[in-house]
């Protein structure tokens, strides 16, 4: 196992991968500053403060931008003695600070427009201020939806929340350009509220960016698709009755590594499962790039026509309880008067510990001449 470990080497598509996510951050840096400059002349010379908060926030898309440049350079670091995983998590940091940033945004424009409701000033807008707005809606728009496109097929959270701010933002000054019409239509001025309102979006945006981010650094449950497919791969030689236990541990958008148990015959050699064990690493990384550090090996009688009958009156007393997801790793010792075996409980059962005493005695009360090794698993990526 630890050759064929060794012999892996890292993906190489990772160079390509920070050279998207760093080209399209300076496209976004770029046309957020030039907004944000427009934005505040105009905002300032209309004395709008809708625009102005509208200049600020893309001044704050722009850092956020640059942040995502500065966690991709420190994610791709090489994995040292201090930290022999890699650096990708930075990526995740880089994605919280980015969402920081934008609620910070959000409460300091929000006290702002308070200010103006109680203080209010008359708005006074221009041609030319209306159509820089216009243009800063359609350019938002286009760059969000390219950002965020971009962020999704790289797997940046960071490059997606851009992506998400600045189509938000598109929907900001579009309702800016709304609170002009209706003032020069009616003389109402709505600046202030709309501000406030802008505000609160911002906010709502910005806390929803950090759940999810923090969500990812707590760790989550791994892609359902991605371990189907691993499953696929690991039982594909004809030697795997199944594979179960797969726990895959994330350390960056790219990285994963993991573990998983096999069932084969008992009927294998030394030698054979070596090869196996081998084959199948290789395998899992060359088409997953999903490294496997471990691959635990659950034996299957073969011989003994009893003990799989056994397995097959066990699997049907405790797969009648709905808590029970799975059962693997059924192992009769006849020599040893041994039955052991691995159930996967659900984590929506509210009291596991109670059902796996529940399903322990009834399966002793069954096989009373037999010392009972049952052991509850975690559903990681079973379900």
């Amino acid at each position: 196992m630890k050759k064929a470990i060794d012999s892996i080497q890292p993906a190489t598509g990772s160079t390509s991968r920070d050279a998207k996510i760093v080209r399209t951050s300076v496209i976004g840096i770029v046309a957020n500053v030039l907004l944000a400059a427009f934005k505040a002349f105009v905002g300032l010379a209309s004395h709008s403060v809708a625009i102005v908060m509208d200049a600020v926030n893309n001044l704050s898309d722009a850092a956020s931008s640059v942040i995502t440049i500065v966690g991709t350079r420190l994610a791709g670091k090489e994995a040292d003695r201090k930290h022999p995983f890699g650096y990708g998590r930075v990526e995740y940091l880089s994605a919280m600070v980015i969402s920081l940033l934008v609620l910070y945004a959000g409460v300091t424009a929000f006290t702002e427009s308070v200010k103006k409701i109680l203080q209010p000033e008359t708005p006074d807008y221009s041609a030319l201020s209306l159509v820089i707005v216009a243009v800063a809606v359609a350019v938002k728009l286009l760059l969000g939806g390219y950002v965020k496109r971009v962020g999704e097929a790289v797997r940046s959270d960071s490059l997606v929340n851009s992506g998400q701010d600045a189509t938000l933002d598109a929907g900001i000054s579009a309702a800016t350009l709304a609170a002009a019409g209706i003032w020069l239509l009616f003389h109402v001025s709505l600046e202030a509220w709309l501000g406030a309102g802008i505000a609160l979006v911002i906010v709502r945006s910005g806390v929803g960016m950090l759940r999810e981010t923090l969500s990812k650094i707590l760790g989550e449950r791994a892609d359902a698709e991605l371990a189907r497919a691993i499953r696929q791969t690991v039982t594909a030689p004809a030697e795997v009755s199944g594979a179960y236990d797969l726990v895959l541990h994330n350390y960056g958008p790219d990285a994963w590594q993991g573990s998983v148990h096999i069932e084969v015959p008992d009927t294998l050699s030394a030698g054979q499962l070596d090869r196996l064990l081998r084959q199948i690493t290789m395998d899992v990384y060359e088409k997953h790039n999903v490294i496997l550090t471990a691959v635990g090996v659950y034996s299957v009688n073969t011989k003994d026509p009893a003990a799989i009958r056994a397995r097959e009156r066990v699997r049907a007393l405790v797969t009648a309880h709905p808590a029970v997801l799975q059962m693997h790793g059924f192992y009769l010792d006849e020599a040893e008067k041994t039955l052991r075996f691995d159930l996967v409980l659900s984590l929506d059962e509210r009291n596991r510990a109670a059902v796996w005493q529940e399903l322990r005695e009834q399966v002793q009360a069954a096989f009373p001449d037999y010392r009972l090794e049952m052991t509850m698993d975690t559903d990681f990526s079973e379900a």
